[in-house]
């Protein structure tokens, strides 16, 4: 398959103004990111997808590339699907936020790997196991709890599941980072809002309301995205130790 991946990156963050452009021991944000995303193996493209044109010209310095998107989008889904309109070409869509400058290529080509043998899989994800109880308990991380064939039954932003009997279930943190088959990611960024969706604010959920399954690979790798300047001040203390 031809696989695209798309680094959606938007210059508004209620948190953390300007945050793709934020400084990472000497480069912008996304850059860095780009950079991750690049070491993947199974890509066969990368663009940045923005809305606005300082991101775009950061990127191209770099000598990446970028694309300009509407700035209306209502979410993250709406700007990957413009995209992928402009890439007919491309059967695998991949995903990457713009504020996971920590990305494991690695991650990325075993996410592509869950399309080699299922023709019928139309969306998948990742997650990785949290062992900090207050990791667990705050509400910015993103728990999913899954079946025993490795689907998506709920994600939340509520500690899932709930330990009534100790040590019974392991506790996951979603990994946002997704990959679709186009002409799925097409009718999905159709599809209405959904009340558990709007209750969690979690876009995935719109799929599981929907009758859709999600594949969830798990992976031991440990991510820190940057959503405040407590994460940013985090990454830029890892990434000065690897000398990059």
């Amino acid at each position: 398959m031809r696989t695209l991946c798309v680094i959606p990156a938007r210059y508004a963050s209620t948190r953390l103004p300007g945050k793709p452009l934020a400084d990472i021991c000497g480069r912008p944000m996304i850059s860095r990111v780009y950079d991750r995303v690049k070491k993947a193996e199974r890509l066969d493209d990368v663009v940045v997808a923005t809305d606005d044109e300082r991101i775009v010209e950061a990127v191209e310095k770099h000598g990446g590339k970028a694309i300009m998107t509407r700035k209306d989008h209502p979410t993250g889904t709406d700007r990957l699907a413009e995209v992928a309109t402009r890439y007919a070409d491309a059967e695998l869509i991949i995903n990457v936020q713009g504020d996971e400058p920590l990305i494991a290529p690695s991650v990325i080509d075993g996410l592509v790997g869950a399309f080699d043998d299922d023709k019928e899989l139309s969306m998948a994800t990742v997650m990785t196991e949290i062992t900090d109880e207050d990791e667990a308990k705050n509400p910015n991380n993103v728990k999913v709890v899954t079946d025993k064939n490795g689907y998506a039954l709920y994600f939340s932003r509520s500690l899932l599941p709930y330990p009534r009997i100790a040590g019974k279930a392991k506790v996951h943190k979603h990994i946002g980072i997704y990959a679709y088959r186009r002409d799925f990611l097409l009718k999905y960024a159709k599809l209405a809002p959904t009340p558990l969706e709007e209750a969690e604010s979690l876009e995935q959920l719109r799929a599981l309301e929907n009758g859709y399954k999600i594949k969830v690979i798990e992976t031991k790798e440990k991510f820190v995205g940057v959503d405040t300047a407590e994460d940013l001040a985090k990454v830029n203390e890892i990434y000065s130790k690897m000398n990059l």
